[in-house]
């Protein structure tokens, strides 16, 4: 048996799809939900999976660079019209569009590195909460729409 958790998060971004012939290469956002199922085959002393703090702290950061910002693919023809001011909250990807599945692919590969170093984070309070290196990071689903979603993760 096994047991898995979900942790939620939501974030507002914008993107700009390249390759698509449609108006998703123009500018435009998503309020997105991404979710990570965590497994583990047993409890931890707190009878839990891991801590639901840990995940939180573990990816705060990194989530937040996506929130309100624009994703661009760097062969966009479009990249070098963005104006100065903006620059701050962009993020340029090396040759590939900004899609939902490159995002989950990407927001996996960071929890699995932090998950497989054993990341230990504090929380304002000055409690310490680790994310165990036995855990499975199962997937990475990012929600573009309320009908329309991508996920990256195991088989």
């Amino acid at each position: 048996m096994i047991y898995r958790v979900c942790k939620t998060f939501e974030i507002e971004n914008g993107h700009m799809l390249s390759k698509h012939p449609g108006r998703c290469r123009l500018p435009h956002g998503h309020s997105r939900t991404v979710e990570l199922v965590i497994a583990s085959d047993h409890l931890d002393d707190n009878d839990m999976v891991c801590d639901f703090k840990s995940l939180k702290l573990a990816v705060e950061d990194y989530l937040d660079q996506y929130d309100h910002a624009l994703m661009i693919n760097s062969n966009d023809p479009f990249l070098k019209t963005i104006p100065e001011q903006y620059k701050t909250r962009l993020i340029v990807l090396e040759n590939e569009d900004p899609t939902t599945e490159v995002l989950a692919r990407r927001i996996y590969e960071y929890v699995s590195a932090q998950i497989k170093a054993g990341g230990s984070y504090i929380d304002p309070n000055g409690n310490t909460f680790t994310l165990p290196t036995h855990l499975t990071l199962e997937r990475v689903r990012v929600s573009e729409t309320s009908s329309s979603w991508a996920e990256y993760g195991l088989e």
